[in-house]
């Protein structure tokens, strides 16, 4: 702990992707702005990530383009001229966030604990926060909260919606059907963590059942448009395919107003903790007490202990936290049964007046 005795006058955060982990960021940088209301705050974050993050209360955005190249760099730098901050959080162990590190000026400079600081963050830091036991990645960032002498609280959004997007939302949702909206975001950024077109077709076809009015979500991949092609064509439920029609903000708002999301490990499933929509996480890779919906984690779906046992011979819990399972078809693991029997849950839990349809 710093024990810093005073709010300082500025601080940068250094988090530059992704869409979740930005999510889960975002939990940490309001619980500082909560407690020290008059630190300027400035946030380094990738281009798209600063199309969700526009418009954040009291935090200037300044964009690093990674696709740049050395040029990123260069703009950065630029950018920062004539600037000095009290303490840069260095919210990101890929190099590439590192290197550009170099160019913040900063006092004091913190990252992760030495067993977490990859590829050679400690490099970059002059001071880190505490040692965590087998934390969540958003109780790594509040540990940054920690580091400050701050109290750590329960995590609270409070996400940038401009008014047109959500009455956008409301619009497209709601102007023909009052149902209550369930949304299918069935792609992650690897093919491999996407759960298989027949799950969610019959998914989207429970959830009508159920009573929802089933839309799908997602971006502008040609994966993505693809995978929602497929699932409403072999779907026999109706279901209206927003994939690649909404900006990140139009995305968020639709989120919001639905009722229950169901994603792999991807954005939209942390975009919709941030709006508190239940999710109904599809896990087989990754671990999801480390990387699933942060307040949605009894609704979860998974079969990553098993597999990992299969894989390394020993069960999760005497492996290092965060290693992640490998293969192609481990998703297609999950069931439908499975998927029902969370989504029966959350209905159970927030929607009791729709257990009618039993």
């Amino acid at each position: 702990m710093l024990g810093q005795l005073a709010a300082p006058k500025n601080l940068c955060v250094l988090r530059l992707s992704a869409i979740g982990d930005v999510c889960h960021a975002v939990a940490a940088v309001q619980n500082i702005q909560k407690q020290w209301p008059h630190t300027q705050i400035t946030w380094v974050c990738g281009k798209v990530e600063a199309n969700l993050l526009k418009g954040l209360e009291k935090v200037e955005i300044i964009v690093f383009d990674k696709s740049a190249g050395l040029k990123g760099y260069s703009d950065l730098r630029d950018h920062m001229k004539g600037q000095h901050f009290d303490i840069l959080l260095h919210m990101q162990v890929a190099l590439r966030a590192s290197l550009a590190s170099y160019c913040i000026p900063a006092k004091t400079k913190i990252g992760f604990d030495s067993k977490r600081a990859k590829e050679g963050q400690w490099i970059f830091t002059n001071y880190k926060i505490a040692p965590q036991n087998e934390p969540h990645v958003l109780d790594g960032f509040m540990g940054f909260t920690q580091v400050l002498g701050l109290t750590v609280s329960e995590p609270v959004w409070n996400m940038p919606l401009p008014e047109e997007d959500e009455q956008w939302a409301h619009n497209t949702l709601f102007e023909k059907n009052i149902k209550p909206v369930a949304v299918i975001s069935p792609a992650a950024s690897k093919a491999e963590r996407n759960w298989h077109v027949t799950g969610y077709a019959q998914t989207a076809e429970y959830l009508q059942q159920v009573g929802f009015r089933v839309v799908i979500c997602g971006g502008p991949t040609a994966m993505e448009k693809q995978l929602a092609e497929d699932i409403c064509k072999q779907s026999n439920a109706s279901i209206t395919n927003l994939v690649g029609k909404t900006s990140l903000k139009q995305l968020l708002a639709v989120l919001k107003l639905a009722h229950i999301t169901i994603a792999p490990d991807t954005g939209p499933a942390h975009m919709s903790v941030t709006v508190g929509t239940p999710v109904v996480g599809l896990y087989a890779h990754s671990n999801p007490r480390r990387t699933g919906p942060y307040l949605y984690q009894k609704y979860v779906v998974s079969c990553y202990d098993q597999v990992i046992e299969e894989q390394k011979g020993k069960p999760y819990t005497q492996l290092p936290w965060g290693v992640r399972a490998k293969g192609s078809d481990l998703m297609e693991r999950l069931t439908i049964e499975e998927v029902k029997a969370k989504i029966n849950l959350v209905v159970e839990d927030f929607y009791p007046e729709l257990l009618a349809f039993k």
